[in-house]
């Protein structure tokens, strides 16, 4: 991490005091598993923030104040029987790892005597918890270890600095060029095609891409355009829909600054369209429809919205979307994450962050 997301490893805080350590046991009224202490005597968990570092779950790392409060307030929502199977939240559970926007997070069991001392599980607000993440913290983070040194075949993921988890990326179906076009009489689902250029994108959108929704929102229009066509056929060609003649031929006009005319539900590149959402309904294949939604999007909508939605359903698809995307912009100097400040006060006509300035 030193080496390659330099900014996560910087959040790592130095080593808790053996005295802290002590006291919060002492405090919570249970024994820490001695990789727990091993844990916090390396670093006394990561500070908050976008950059913190996440296990592979997204909860961050929990220093000795972090595992009092966040043991506390859930000790305060259900006291728990000992004794009696996992329970909702038990008094000797301890947790290390929080999810931070929930009460979700990793815990260790220290009910003493017992063969789960020390074993991990995961913490749920919705249905509580459950085990089976690893015999010992040692063994969990030698997991994880293992994660980080296989790179993206362990799903880790580093850009500008940081570290990114990555789901495992499924092996999609593949198109066909040879599938029919259906008649334009057939029953399909229909496409929407109320798409403007111009409607306003929510900055809010944009805030979840961090960095490269701060520079989406400050680059000029025609680079935001330029990136949108190049995400788009990303897209197509990751999901096989450029294998259809009226996907690819839209796209190359598209790209040659040709946008076509808006059709009517029985164009060619509707019915293709229309064709594939049907085959994506039947299939339960939410990722395929999605992209087919996103070929009629991104010709005919907001160039802000299609290179943001482009590269969301992109990571369904390519673990390497954020690079891809900072390539397709240009690769210029990516702002700071940005605040709520930021957004406030930008001044992008097609950009509505109003409610930021409000208040």
């Amino acid at each position: 991490m030193r080496e390659h997301a330099p900014r996560t490893f910087a959040t790592l805080r130095p080593p808790a005091r053996d005295e802290e350590i002590a006291a919060a046991q002492e405090e919570l009224g249970v024994i820490f598993p001695p990789d727990l202490v091993a844990s916090l005597l390396r670093h006394n968990g990561a500070l908050e923030g976008p950059e913190a570092f996440q296990f592979s779950t997204g909860d961050r790392l929990l220093g000795v104040s972090g595992i009092l409060g966040a043991t506390g307030f859930l000790r305060g929502i259900d006291q728990g029987i000992e004794g009696e199977g996992e329970g909702y939240w038990l008094r000797s559970y301890v947790k290390f790892g929080s999810y931070d926007v929930t009460s979700d997070g990793l815990l260790v069991d220290c009910r003493t005597g017992r063969d789960s001392f020390g074993a991990i599980g995961r913490f749920f607000d919705e249905t509580g918890t459950s085990f089976g993440q690893a015999d010992s913290l040692g063994g969990y983070l030698a997991e994880l270890a293992d994660l980080l040194e296989r790179g993206k075949d362990g799903g880790v993921v580093t850009f500008n600095g940081r570290l990114f988890w990555e789901g495992p990326l499924a092996l999609r179906p593949q198109c066909s060029a040879d599938d029919p076009l259906p008649a334009p009489d057939e029953q399909l689902p229909e496409l929407d095609l109320s798409y403007s250029p111009t409607e306003l994108f929510h900055a809010s959108y944009l805030d979840g891409y961090e960095e490269l929704g701060a520079l989406i929102a400050i680059l000029p229009r025609e680079q935001v355009v330029e990136a949108a066509r190049k995400q788009l056929r990303r897209l197509a060609v990751e999901s096989s829909l450029n294998k259809y003649p009226e996907v690819r031929s839209a796209l190359d006009a598209w790209e040659c600054g040709q946008a076509p005319p808006r059709p009517d539900q029985t164009g060619p590149l509707a019915l293709r369209l229309r064709a594939v959402l049907a085959q994506a309904d039947t299939d339960r294949d939410n990722i395929r429809r999605w992209a087919a939604e996103q070929i009629a999007l991104g010709i005919w909508g907001s160039p802000y919205r299609s290179v943001c939605e482009s590269a969301g359903i992109r990571s369904h698809f390519t673990v390497d979307w954020r690079t891809d995307l900072h390539a397709d912009l240009g690769n210029p100097p990516l702002p700071p994450i940005p605040d709520e400040r930021f957004w406030s006060a930008l001044r992008n006509p097609a950009i509505d962050s109003s409610w930021y300035a409000a208040q």
